[in-house]
């Protein structure tokens, strides 16, 4: 059994009637909106969505289109994709981190034995902000990573600007970041990663 068929918070959400040809019979659609753990074939579509989100702010992206492809080579189950009838509007991208603190390191590796879960990204399409987006994805993927029996806590860096936004997600601030990016400084924010054994009782996990 896949671990979307056992999650329900990643099952396909269909808000949308199936529709009929003239003759009465059913069609073939895509669900309306459904939550999914990324491929390397999504690898263009994230770029292109990443791409548009932070160059026009900081200038860089958080990952380029080799190193997203590294990312969901290695660790696909940690990233989660938000397609509307087949098409990406928003995602994460995650590895496995195995110190206390973010390091420079962390920004191109995966540590298969770590239990803190380093948020690389989470971008959305342009034309779907301001929709809340991005909360809700970010509170799938925190009930995602509640039922991956290693995972323990998750971190992230960011900007001051975006600290208001994740701590009404429920991270709180640890400090500036030890990384940096070109002139660019950061704020290392993390998340308990708490409830396994209710989970795994109570959700299917």
């Amino acid at each position: 059994m896949s671990m979307l068929s056992t999650l329900p918070f990643l099952k396909p959400v269909h808000l949308r009637s199936p529709r009929r040809s003239p003759g009465g019979q059913r069609r073939h659609t895509l669900p309306a909106s459904e939550f999914r753990c990324l491929s390397p074939e999504d690898a263009v579509s994230v770029f292109e969505i990443e791409r548009e989100a932070f160059i026009s702010v900081s200038g860089d992206c958080p990952l380029h289109l080799d190193e997203i492809r590294h990312f969901l080579n290695l660790c696909p189950e940690l990233s989660l994709g938000w397609f509307e009838e087949g098409r990406l509007v928003a995602f994460i991208i995650g590895s496995l981190w195995d110190q206390d603190r973010l390091s420079q390191a962390a920004l191109t590796l995966h540590k298969p034995r770590g239990t803190a879960v380093h948020i690389h990204v989470l971008a959305v399409h342009r034309t779907f902000r301001q929709q809340g987006k991005g909360s809700i994805l970010m509170w799938r993927y925190l009930q995602y990573l509640r039922c991956l029996p290693f995972a323990r806590r998750a971190l992230l860096m960011c900007e001051e600007f975006l600290v208001p936004f994740y701590q009404k997600c429920g991270f709180e601030a640890l400090g500036p970041c030890e990384v940096t990016v070109g002139e660019l400084a950061f704020v290392e924010m993390q998340h308990p990663v708490r409830g396994h054994a209710f989970m795994r009782r109570n959700s299917g996990c």
